[in-house]
């Protein structure tokens, strides 16, 4: 079985391109979450092997959830997605735990490397 990705985005049409990018590669899908307050919560409840997650969304963005998620999980390994490759976003995931960043539109490959490079 492949390892679980809890997949964090607010637009729907992101998370489906991630998922595909996932399964098709293997991974299982732990859920889907489309702000960070519902990533927290299924983060808590799924236990998932690695998370993507987006920066910019509603009710929690992207970086407070990834502190939160660190906060049940020390150990938690999290990808941050972004549109805005803004460079101090970038530091601030990084700086709160984020393993890696990937930035939108996704390049398959791009995301598989990241997610292989976190999760080993």
């Amino acid at each position: 079985m492949g390892e679980r990705i809890l997949i964090v985005d607010d637009a729907a049409f992101m998370r489906m391109m991630v998922k595909d990018i996932l399964t098709k590669n293997g991974y299982e899908i732990a859920g889907e979450a489309e702000d960070g307050q519902k990533a927290v919560e299924m983060y808590k409840e799924q236990n998932p092997d690695l998370v993507t997650m987006d920066i910019t969304m509603p009710e929690m963005d992207g970086i407070t959830a990834l502190k939160e998620i660190k906060a049940v999980n020390p150990n938690a390994k999290v990808i941050m997605c972004s549109a805005m490759g803004q460079q101090a976003m970038v530091v601030d995931a990084i700086q709160a735990g984020a393993k890696d960043f990937i930035v939108k539109p996704f390049q398959a490959e791009r995301v598989i490397e990241a997610i292989q490079k976190a999760l080993n």
